[in-house]
């Protein structure tokens, strides 16, 4: 059975919004500010996580961000993400940005669960925060891993938002990541 995880960058007070100011928010742009000299070591954290992962669930809007992002790259890297299958919730689209994609439609929580019966191993889900609100209200996040950046924006979408599900998590990991950054991972504990 498939362990749907979240991988996402996020500042101290829990901001998404916008990280690397492409966007045009006012306060977006804190993902180069904070990251400095760590870049390395972040970029080489969400390699070898594309390298274990089976299956990408995202939602439209992501789909095109990385699609037009990545499509192009090159190297390990990006040729792993390129290759892995990509499940798109959307009932918007019909077909996907980024290569090698489905479209998901129908009702979320019967096709997720359906998705986890069908791969094995990690579905990541990176961004896709109006799809993440929506898996935690029907409790199908396994694992969260949160990338904390060292910069309190102040404002912004957060990633829970007002309705994160109340979904109990317990701590399984914490480890720095180079210098400034801070790797948190909670697994689901609704089996505990």
């Amino acid at each position: 059975m498939g362990k749907i995880v979240l991988t996402t960058n996020t500042s101290l007070d829990g901001v998404v919004q916008d990280p690397d100011g492409k966007e045009g928010w006012p306060l977006g742009g804190w993902f180069d500010r904070a990251l400095g000299k760590d870049r390395e070591v972040w970029a080489s954290m969400f390699a070898a996580e594309a390298m274990r992962t089976d299956a990408l669930l995202l939602g439209r809007r992501t789909d095109a961000w990385f699609g037009t992002r990545w499509n192009p790259r090159t190297g390990a890297w990006a040729e792993r993400l390129n290759l892995l299958p990509k499940y798109v919730v959307s009932s918007t689209i019909a077909q996907t940005t980024w290569s090698n994609g489905v479209v998901m439609k129908g009702d979320l929580a019967t096709a997720v669960a359906k998705l986890k019966r069908e791969v094995r191993g990690e579905i990541a889900i990176y961004a896709s925060y109006q799809l993440v609100r929506a898996l935690m209200e029907h409790d199908l996040i396994d694992e969260v891993r949160l990338v904390v950046f060292p910069v309190v924006v102040g404002a912004g979408l957060r990633l829970f938002g007002e309705h994160g599900g109340n979904n109990p998590l317990r701590m399984v990991g914490a480890r720095p990541l180079g210098e400034g950054l801070a790797m948190l991972t909670y697994a689901s504990a609704r089996g505990d």
